[in-house]
This record gives C-alpha cells, structure tokens and sequence, in this order.
C-alpha cells in the first residue's frame, strides 16, 4: 500500500507540441504556430493543465533567454532552421514539431531551467516575448502568477484523454514566409476557446502520430 502511495504521489510533467497551424502575418506573410500543451501535478507550476500556442521564433527567443539566465548550463538545442523549409511539405513540420516537442522535454527535466519565470511564461500564458521579459523584470501591473492566472482556460481536452485518430491532412508551413496556399488559419483567440472546449479534437488530434503519446511522462 504504502509503494502504491509512493507512485501515486510521484511528481510528473507531460508536455505535447501539436497541432500546427498556418497563421496570416499580413498579405504576404504567414507562419506557423503550434499548440503546447502541459499537465502536470508539479509544484513548479501553479497551472496543473493549460494550452498555448507558440512560433518557432519564440521557441528561439526562450531558449536565448534560458542560456542567458544559466550562464553555467548548457541549454538543450533547438531544431535546426531548414532554409528549404517548404510550407507544402508535411515531413519538415512534422520533423520540426518533434524536435520543438523534444527540446521542451529535456528543459523540464532540468530542475535549474524549470524554476525560470521565463519558462512558466512561455508555456502558460499569451504573454509575446518581450512583454514576458518586461514581467519578469517587474515592469509590469502584473506579477508572473497574475499573468498565468489571467490566462485561465479550462482544459479538458489531453492526448491521453483523445479517443480517436484521423488520417494526417494536407497542410503547409512557413516559419514567417510568403506563401499563397495557406491551409488551417487560425487565431490565438480561436486557439484558447479550442482548449476551452474540445470543439475541434479531432481535427487537433490528426497530427498526433508523429508526437509521443500520452504514456510519455517527463520527470522534472
């Protein structure tokens, strides 16, 4: 009973990248974001589930920022930018998603890396970059909590509590480059009420196949 205790409690961060989606920057411009997904009963973070997506730019900007703030640790790597990196290709994004979904993991494992505000930023709110580094530096109204907290979303929806695949789409990509054949637009808006309500799992779920799946749990 008490080795059944024991695991029970064991702390656990899962993390999914997914769900890519071609995003309008302007006439000419588009790119992809994904949707990041933690659950977690970790007291490293005050959400125990949330959902947000994020560029490839910003995955940059985070892991700058966590080398800057851990001068004597060596920040896990990103996946490589692919200057042939084709919107219409659907291996590229699914290769990028999977590197994006492993660079996150081993953040998480790093208990040193886990106790940046940056990182809690980064995954559980819709703070852009710089408004994160103006928070955590206290140039904002608000605190690190206040932010996460202001962007509650009742999450019910996880890969572990999908119960239905679909076949892949068609979908193109771009990491802020011109393209006239944009498939799955969509808005940070549209993407909170997605985590809010599960309207949209299956279409959430087509891309699941390249990610881990639910049983894949990291150990901050």
């Amino acid at each position: 009973m008490d080795e059944i205790n024991k695991r029970t409690k064991k702390e656990f961060v899962s993390v999914w990248v997914r769900d890519p989606r071609i995003q309008k920057e302007d006439s000419w411009q588009s790119y992809v974001d994904y949707e990041i997904c933690v659950h977690t009963n970790s007291m490293c973070f005050r959400k125990k589930t949330s959902c947000v997506r994020r560029r490839y730019r910003e995955f940059a900007w985070l892991r700058q920022a966590l080398q800057d703030n851990a001068l004597l640790i060596d920040v896990p790597a990103l996946p490589s930018k692919n200057p042939f990196f084709s919107m219409n290709n659907t291996q590229h994004v699914e290769q990028r998603m999977k590197g994006l979904q492993e660079f996150l993991e081993k953040i998480l494992q790093n208990t040193s890396l886990l106790s940046d505000s940056r990182l809690h930023l980064f995954l559980q709110s819709k703070l852009s970059p710089t408004k994160i580094e103006a928070c955590v530096s206290g140039q904002t109204k608000y605190t690190v909590a206040e932010a996460i907290q202001r962007y509650s979303s009742a999450n019910s929806r996880f890969p572990a509590e999908e119960k239905h695949e679909e076949k892949s789409p068609t979908y193109s990509d771009s990491d802020s480059e011109s393209s006239s054949s944009v498939l799955g637009h969509g808005s940070d808006d549209n993407a909170s009420q997605d985590c809010k309500t599960g309207a949209r799992e299956g279409e959430l779920f087509r891309l699941l196949s390249a990610s881990p799946s639910e049983k894949h749990q990291v150990q901050p």
